[in-house]
């Protein structure tokens, strides 16, 4: 008589999208808050007294507190409490800074003393921008904390099935949030007689909604640990991670071929999505709403892109190929703003090049994340993502400061460009050194995801 396989949770294929669709919603949320304020950068600076250096040091300070070491404390958390417990500390976070954010920004903070401390306190910046910054460092923390608590859930619950799609899937979803916060901003706004409020404290209640959703992903996940051989996250061996086990990960070259990479890349993509819309409108001369709705093109090629481009990881490899390709891409997008754009100042060309840049940005991450399994071991995977996410960290708090800070000298935007154009040189440099050495040791990043029999 043969042995009768038993089926779990996630080898049912409507459970696992399911799965897919709770958490992916809580980044495509999060996704929202990270850029609601970038539509109204010149709002902002109208009716708060903000400059460009004081928004820089806004858009820097999610990051700061990561840079500080809560990514890696995080990392430990995620590999000792596991994805529901991180999961739902990672969105509360959210929740607890969004709402701070919003109370910063509101006309009522304004006239408190306690803002009019903040206005003389420290450094000579508005009250409402500290405490904006304030609130979008706890944001920050997590949403950063939840990106790698998902990358390590959809491992989990994809592990040996469609991986790179998930992912795909998943980054692509989120990618929707910048396209639905881009058109909705300056709507919501405009609607509210040209509030900052209203759009901030409609997205922070939708990262509500997105921590109700995860709590519903962990239900079913609990589901799914007693099913393999009834060990939860909660029970599981202490001994199943030290910290000595982080010397693995720093002690690995392509750890920090990959790490490198990701801080390069990524620091001339999200810094430039919060200059983006202003760019837009000064070099187009167009209003705020027109230029963000115009950048709102940005993901929806990345969107189509992004899961057609896992499907191809999962059955055809080339992921380390696709990492060079898309810096390239990047490249030539960032020069062509510096330099072609101010001289021809199309609608249509300035929309071109931002898709084609969201080709970039479907083709880098969907091949980055993916990679990651195939280098780390599995009971380390969390720390390495928080890891990666902590070097990536450091480039996306220090680059919003640099960008503001040649912004606010120079008046234009000519050298934030080629700034951003000379992050992706190097980041082609690391892809051709992390294809050669892959190509030197066989670690499979330019192998299908997915074995044939």
């Amino acid at each position: 008589m043969t042995k009768e396989i038993k089926q779990v949770l996630n080898d049912k294929f409507w459970a696992r999208w399911v799965a897919l669709i709770l958490i992916a919603s809580m980044m495509f949320f999060a996704y929202m808050f990270v850029d609601v304020m970038s539509p109204l950068k010149s709002l902002i600076e109208s009716s708060r007294q903000w400059d460009s250096s004081t928004f820089g040091t806004y858009a820097a300070s999610e990051y700061m507190l990561n840079v500080f070491g809560f990514l890696i404390v995080a990392g430990i958390i995620l590999d000792k409490m596991g994805i529901r417990y991180t999961g739902i500390l990672s969105a509360s976070l959210m929740v607890v800074g969004a709402v701070i954010k919003f109370i910063g920004i509101t006309d009522w903070f304004q006239t408190t003393e306690f803002c009019a401390w903040l206005n003389s306190w420290w450094i000579e910046m508005p009250g409402s921008a500290k405490m904006a910054c304030f609130g979008f460092m706890i944001f920050g923390c997590g949403c950063e904390m939840a990106g790698t608590t998902v990358s390590k859930a959809i491992a989990k619950w994809f592990k040996g099935k469609e991986m790179a799609l998930a992912m795909g899937l998943e980054m692509a979803i989120a990618r929707l949030g910048v396209f639905a916060v881009m058109w909705l901003a300056p709507g919501i706004s405009e609607s509210f007689d040209n509030s900052i409020v209203a759009p901030i404290a409609f997205c922070t209640l939708l990262l509500i909604i997105g921590l109700i959703n995860y709590c519903v992903f962990c239900v079913m996940d609990t589901k799914l640990d007693k099913q393999v051989g009834g060990i939860t996250e909660e029970n599981a061996n202490d001994e199943e991670f030290h910290l000595s086990d982080l010397g693995k990960i720093f002690s690995s070259k392509m750890f920090w071929l990959i790490a490198l990479l990701c801080v390069l890349y990524y620091s001339a993509i999200f810094p430039f999505q919060r200059y983006a819309p202003n760019f837009l409108e000064e070099t187009l001369n167009v209003d705020a709403a027109t230029a963000s709705q115009l950048f709102s093109c940005f993901p929806i090629l990345a969107m189509c892109l992004t899961p057609v481009l896992g499907m191809f990881l999962d059955y055809k490899g080339k992921g380390a190929s696709m990492l060079m390709f898309g810096a390239l891409i990047m490249i030539a997008c960032h020069l062509s703003f510096a330099f072609i754009l101010p001289i021809f100042p199309y609608k249509w060309l300035a929309v071109t090049l931002i898709v084609i840049l969201g080709v970039s940005f479907s083709l880098v991450p969907a091949a980055l994340w993916p990679s990651v399994p195939k280098i780390i071991d599995e009971k380390i995977l969390g720390s390495a993502y928080c890891l990666i996410f902590w070097v990536q960290n450091i480039g996306l708090c220090l680059v919003p400061l640099l960008i503001g800070y040649v912004l606010q000298a120079t008046g234009g935007y000519f050298y934030p460009m080629l700034i951003f154009s000379s992050f992706g040189v190097m980041a082609l440099l690391l892809g051709i050194w992390l294809k050669i050495e892959d190509r030197r040791k066989g670690y499979g990043l330019e192998e299908a995801n997915i074995k044939k029999n």
